[in-house]
C-alpha cells in the first residue's frame, strides 16, 4: 500500500522535526564535498540547509511522494521523484543525509551496507530514524488499526543504536552513533493525535474512507489524552526519541 503525503500537515511541527536533522548535521565533518545527497528529501525544507553549507557542491534530492516532491521544487529544491530503495550513489557522492526516512524502509538495514560499499573513500552517511515505536502515541494507533484490519509498522522496522554501530563498523566505516529523546511541548487540541496524523497515521487515512478516518480518530483521541494529559497550563508533554548515526568512510 502507497502512502499519500502531507507536506502542510507535516511543516505544521517544523520546529520539532528540524531540530534532530541539525543535531545530525552537526556530527557531519565534510569541508568541500563534491556531491551531497538529501535521500527521502520531503518538502525540501531541511534541504535548503545542505545547499546553504555546501554551495558549490551538486545537491541531489529525492522523495518517493510526488507531494512531497511537488513541495519541494516549488521551494526551488531540485528534487526528483525516486524510491529511496531504488538509488544508487553516484561516484561522486561524498556526503548522504537522510532524515526520518529509512524506518519507512523496511530493508534499509540490508541497504546500507551496499550503500557504503558503493561511496567513494571519505564520504559521509548520515541518518536518523525515530526509535519511539513502543511508545504510547504509537503502540495505542497500532492497537486500534488492528481492530480495524490494518497493520502499521512496528518497532522491528528501526535497530537499535548498537546495530547501526556494529553495522557501519562492519562496513570499514568509523561509526558515531547516539540516540536522544527530545520532550516536546505541544499545544492545541489533541496535540499528539496531531503529530501522528502526519506521520504514523497517514496509512491508516489511506485504508480508509473520510468518513471511516474520523471515526479512527475519534476512538483514537481520548486514549492519546489520557496517555499524554496536559497540565495545567495546556502544555502537552510527548517524549519522542531519535536515534542518529554517522558513518566516515576511511
Amino acid at each position: 500500500m502507497s502512502t499519500t503525503w502531507d507536506p502542510a500537515l507535516y511543516l505544521d511541527f517544523d520546529d520539532h522535526r528540524a531540530r534532530p536533522f541539525h543535531d545530525l548535521l552537526a556530527r557531519v565533518r565534510a569541508v568541500a564535498p563534491r556531491r551531497v545527497v538529501d535521500l527521502g528529501c520531503g518538502p525540501g525544507n531541511m534541504t535548503a540547509l545542505l545547499a546553504a553549507r555546501w554551495p558549490e557542491a551538486v545537491l541531489e534530492a529525492l522523495d518517493s511522494s510526488a507531494e512531497m516532491v511537488a513541495a519541494a521544487q516549488a521551494a526551488g529544491i531540485p528534487a526528483h521523484r525516486q524510491a529511496v530503495e531504488d538509488w544508487a550513489p553516484e561516484p561522486d557522492t561524498d556526503v548522504v543525509v537522510t532524515n526520518a526516512v529509512l524506518q519507512w524502509v523496511p530493508s534499509h538495514r540490508t541497504l546500507l551496507p551496499s550503500w557504503l560499499r558503493a561511496l567513494p573513500s571519505g564520504a559521509t552517511f548520515a541518518m536518523q530514524v525515530p526509535g519511539n515505536f513502543a511508545a504510547p502515541s504509537h503502540a495505542l494507533a497500532r492497537s486500534l488499526a488492528a481492530e480495524r484490519g490494518i497493520r502499521l509498522r512496528g518497532e522491528a522496522g528501526v535497530g537499535e543504536p548498537a546495530e547501526y554501530a556494529a553495522l557501519f563498523a562492519a562496513a570499514g566505516a568509523e561509526a558515531d552513533v547516539w540516540e536522544t529523546t527530545y520532550v516536546q511541548r505541544l499545544t492545541g487540541e489533541d496535540p499528539v493525535l496531531h503529530w501522528i496524523s502526519s506521520t504514523a497515521l497517514r496509512p491508516v487515512r489511506d485504508a480508509l474512507s473520510a468518513a471511516e478516518y474520523a471515526d479512527f480518530t475519534a476512538d483514537l483521541a481520548p486514549r492519546l489524552r489520557e496517555a499524554y494529559p496536559a497540565d495545567a497550563g495546556g502544555h502537552t508533554w510527548f517524549p519522542f526519541r531519535r536515534i542518529f548515526a554517522v558513518a566516515q568512510l576511511p
